[in-house]
């Protein structure tokens, strides 16, 4: 039986609930990950993925026609764009598992939390697909 602890990924970047979509914006331009984790007194409340900051800030900022409106959308906070209640897994969920709830959700990513509910890492639909890629096969 192979757990997610093997292949999640355990170098998370977190954001507390009143970060501004500017920090956002930048901790995913410069960390080049997909996935933020919104935390609130260490305990995980949501979700913000890149598709969700797209969504809520101007598609006119940086251009001739950006307006004040439009760099107003910077000041928005984690809170306010954070998908809520994440399905959550621990370390020792099965793979198979994990992958099931990727699917039957329709979400991109699992964080991967201790059963005192602190974080230990997040395991994406990439790193399921790298594992059954590496694998000899999808039967498992």
């Amino acid at each position: 039986m192979t757990t997610v602890d093997s292949i999640m990924t355990r170098r998370i970047v977190t954001v507390e609930m009143d970060d501004t979509l500017l920090i956002i914006r930048g901790l995913f331009k410069y960390l080049k990950f997909h996935h933020l984790l919104v935390v609130d007194n260490r305990k995980l409340v949501g979700i913000i993925s890149d598709r969700d900051l797209l969504r809520a800030l101007s598609p006119f900022l940086g251009t001739f026609s950006e307006t004040m409106h439009d760099r107003e959308t910077l000041g928005r906070r984690a809170h306010q764009i954070m998908s809520r209640n994440p399905v959550v897994v621990h370390p020792e969920t099965e793979i198979k598992t994990a992958a099931n709830l990727l699917f039957e959700r329709n979400i991109s990513c699992l964080p991967v939390v201790s059963h005192k509910g602190y974080i230990v890492g997040i395991v994406t639909r990439q790193d399921i697909l790298k594992y059954y890629i590496g694998s000899k096969g999808v039967d498992e």
